[in-house]
């Protein structure tokens, strides 16, 4: 009776232990992308980034107090709440600043160090297996030399590299926006000129010559 009702629990808590899995890496996803973008739009960032933690932190009140086998009491649970918060941070910025670090150089040369130390300090404190005095130990100091060593290398490549235009390599605006500075602008046409008008030309007064052999003619054909 017990194995079977063991079985059964298992079985039950499947779709919860899944729930709890995805929200880990749905959260972190989420905070990752806004701790990148953030400053292209803080406003809505700012809110992708308050879902993401929300997200995360449901996520690991799941899988630490409700599935774990030893409830925690309520300073652990609150210690737990606490690290977690601060693991989804860096775990943000270590992936986001590798995801987009072609992108934002600069900005990726912080974010991914900073990820690397403050995800370990928040593993290490929220892990009941491990001593917080951990941080300290050859691990811990392996960990700084790590993250200062990956910030003077990605501050040497970012050098090189320089911040992409409009706020990075690729685009969040729309389609129809992203073509209209795509097509080149064509020149106005020339306006239209009429021609110039072409006045008539006056007639010349007769002059003394012409109307003299004029009156000759005439006295020739009467003659005549």
């Amino acid at each position: 009776m017990r194995r079977a009702r063991a079985q059964r629990a298992r079985k039950n808590s499947l779709p919860a232990r899944y729930i709890g899995y995805v929200g880990y890496f749905v959260g972190a996803g989420l905070i990752s992308g806004a701790v990148v973008h953030h400053p292209l739009d803080p406003a809505r960032y700012t809110r992708i980034a308050a879902y993401g933690v929300l997200v995360f932190l449901a996520a690991t009140v799941l899988n630490e107090i409700f599935l774990s086998r030893n409830k925690p009491g309520l300073p652990r649970m609150l210690l737990v709440i606490g690290a977690s918060l601060l693991l989804s941070f860096g775990i943000g910025m270590l992936s986001g600043g590798l995801q987009h670090f072609e992108d934002f150089p600069a900005r990726g040369a912080v974010l991914v160090p900073l990820g690397i130390a403050v995800s370990f300090v928040a593993y290490a404190v929220k892990d009941a297996e491990t001593s917080w005095r951990r941080i300290f130990s050859p691990m811990g100091l392996a960990v700084l030399l790590t993250a200062l060593v990956s910030f003077a290398g990605l501050r040497y490549v970012a050098a090189g590299m320089g911040e992409q235009p409009e706020g990075g390599g690729h685009s969040h605006g729309s389609a129809e926006e992203e073509t209209e500075q795509q097509q080149p602008h064509e020149p106005d046409p020339p306006a239209a000129t009429s021609p110039p008008e072409t006045l008539p030309q006056a007639v010349p007064p007769p002059t003394p010559a012409t109307t003299t052999a004029t009156l000759t003619d005439r006295h020739n054909w009467k003659g005549c």
